[in-house]
């Protein structure tokens, strides 16, 4: 038999969520194949087996959160003849229950609790198999009664003479309880089928199911719960808000001179190394550039101590179906256009594919989010704990300017910068964008 157990998914972490089971007890398994999924508050991926053999028990449901090295399962490696048998053995205890204890005509379920008075009564409660229901003849408010129905009226103190029985016999079951409840929750307003008709006696059984519900009930809502990686985000941006003042700055940058190197360099990017060449290199490129420069946007606050960061780790955010998450290119001002564009591609293809290492999204110094790719022009982006800023990439479209006083089309982006007003001031944070809006407008790197 082999343990299975949380792993420890980076120094950091100390606990993670089972989000999802990829085999059920019984199933075989080989060894390296995936078992379950986990979240933590870095990332989300799938935990092979540790062993070959038929999974033969789950101790962790899905949605629980445990420590590290808790076991979470386990595989017998003799080939699961163990978990068969005990699956089987269940059916005929799950079969047994089933069988009534009595034949009953009527529509009654069986009492829930063991008779309370005398076994007469109860014997009484059984109608007379070859002796048919008089369905128009009045219920008696009196008669022979279930435990079941006894307990209901003790537990929700009704007078049962008040309560018109349409069982057999005039007898009140069950569903006459539950219809004289639910006509007594409604709002106070005049009954109309009170008075007289006898007929009306055997439609009152189906009262219950033609109440109607609540308006809140009846609204056309859809209710499921968060994610496991939702809700790490939403604790992450609200404890983010919570610690810094977020003040953002917004740029205006000319990108025509990058866009016409992109321009001749995408197709030999895309014959050469198997992806295109984007913009964002570029802008990363021009970051790490002044980071060196202003080293306090590269910095974290701890308590009244400012850590100076001697890497530019640079976060790229990706997003996901169900999430974002902000995998880290390190060394990001040793590489190159090439190099950043290969890191940017190989990151995110395995953030999507859910493949990424927890030291992979873990490190980071400065982030840079394009929300640009999807349309928007400007946002305010929240910082990435501990960091103390995060820049936002607008897209990148062609629109008239003023030049020399002459009106020229020219490819424009907007970058904003989100920072901690507690470690940067805004004198600081403006002169960091000026650099990379500097780099930017004058490109005269080669790429490569």
């Amino acid at each position: 038999m082999t343990d299975v157990v949380m792993p420890q998914m980076g120094e950091s972490i100390v606990e993670g969520t089972l989000t999802k089971w990829l085999k059920k007890p019984g199933d075989r398994i080989e060894r390296d194949e995936p078992l379950f999924e986990i979240s933590t508050d870095k990332v989300d991926t799938e935990i092979p087996a540790p062993a070959a053999g038929t999974l033969s028990e789950i101790l962790v449901q899905e949605g629980q959160t445990v420590g590290i090295n808790t076991i979470v399962a386990r595989i017998d490696e003799g080939g699961g003849a163990a978990a068969a048998p005990a699956a089987k053995a269940a059916e005929p205890a799950a079969a047994a229950p089933a069988k009534p204890a009595v034949p009953t005509a009527a529509p009654e379920t069986p009492p829930e609790e063991p008779p309370q008075p005398t076994p007469s009564l109860e014997q009484a409660d059984e109608p007379v198999p070859d002796k048919p229901a008089e369905p128009d003849k009045p219920a008696e408010p009196a008669g022979p009664l279930s435990p079941l129905v006894r307990k209901m009226a003790r537990e929700n103190n009704i007078d049962l003479s008040r309560v018109k029985g349409t069982g057999a016999g005039g007898r009140i079951t069950k569903q006459d309880v539950e219809a004289h409840l639910a006509q007594a929750a409604k709002p106070a307003a005049p009954q109309p089928a009170a008075p007289a008709p006898p007929p009306a006696a055997p439609a009152a059984a189906a009262q219950p199911a033609a109440a109607p519900l609540p308006p809140a009930a009846q609204a056309k809502t859809r209710i499921e719960p968060m994610s496991a990686m939702r809700i790490k985000i939403a604790e992450h941006m609200v404890m983010s808000k919570r610690t810094s003042p977020h003040v953002t700055t917004i740029h205006r940058v000319d990108m025509t001179t990058v866009a016409r190197m992109r321009e001749i360099h995408k197709t030999v990017f895309q014959a050469n190394y198997g992806f295109g060449l984007t913009y964002l290199p570029f802008i990363t490129s021009a970051a790490a550039v002044a980071l060196r420069q202003f080293p306090l946007l590269n910095a974290s606050l701890d308590n009244n101590n400012i850590i100076y960061h001697n890497e530019i780790n640079i976060g790229i955010a990706v997003a996901l179906e169900n999430g974002l998450i902000v995998p880290v290119i390190r060394g990001a001002d040793e590489k190159n256009v090439l190099g950043l564009q290969r890191a940017i591609v190989d990151l995110a293809a395995r953030a999507r594919s859910r493949q990424l290492k927890p030291d992979e999204v873990a490190g980071g110094t400065f982030s840079i989010t394009n929300f640009g790719s999807f349309g928007s022009l400007i946002g305010t982006p929240v910082i990435n704990q501990p960091q103390a800023a995060i820049m936002g990439v607008g897209t990148v479209d062609k629109t008239p300017v003023v030049i020399d006083d002459a009106i020229a089309i020219r490819s424009i982006c907007h970058l904003s910068l989100s920072f901690d007003h507690r470690l940067i001031d805004g004198a600081v944070a403006d002169q960091f964008m000026t650099k990379v809006k500097q780099v930017l407008e004058n490109w005269s790197e080669e790429v490569r």
